[in-house]
């Protein structure tokens, strides 16, 4: 499979987009769970709070932030990959953050939620057909295509990590 053309996605997205260069996604999808797996597995649980600035999530918070994302782009997904026209909302994530209460629950919970979900995510893309990949709908107010919102999905965790080995993990 292709990456997803310019025209399939909002600009905002660019730089996540960026951010990988395989063409077969949901094998990246299947090293990124290893890699999550691995990451968050080595974070002690009483580091789980730990925020590398005033105002920034904490890693709970950043993992509960992954989550959210991946579950509300999964849904788009799904819902675009079967043909459904009904434009869907975006999402506030600051409000997700403050609503979570993801500082009380268990980093090693946090994990193996995040962990299923992408498993999960895993089966739902890799049985697509080349019709439901190329399907398009309204997410956000904007066109985007379900191979977009895949890309978009290993974009969006690989960004986070990214700042969890860089901003987080070198300050512990």
């Amino acid at each position: 499979m292709n990456r997803p053309e310019t025209t399939e996605y909002i600009e905002d997205y660019e730089d996540y987009a960026s951010l990988v260069g395989e063409t077969d996604i949901v094998s990246a999808m299947r090293k990124q769970l290893i890699e999550i797996e691995t990451l968050f597995g080595s974070i002690p649980e009483e580091k789980g709070a730990f925020a590398y600035a005033e105002g920034k999530m904490t890693i709970k918070q950043l993992l509960g932030h992954l989550i959210v994302g991946e579950r509300v782009f999964s849904y788009r997904a799904l819902r675009i990959a079967h043909g459904d026209p009904t434009p869907l909302s975006g999402m506030d994530q600051d409000l997700f953050i403050a609503n979570g209460n993801f500082n009380a629950i268990s980093l090693a919970d946090l994990r193996t939620e995040f962990l299923h979900i992408l498993q999960a995510d895993i089966l739902f893309f890799q049985n697509l057909t080349d019709e439901a990949w190329a399907r398009t709908g309204t997410a956000n107010d904007n066109q985007v295509s379900v191979r977009a919102l895949a890309y978009n999905m290993v974009n969006h965790t690989r960004h986070h990590l990214d700042s969890l080995r860089r901003d987080y993990l070198s300050k512990l």
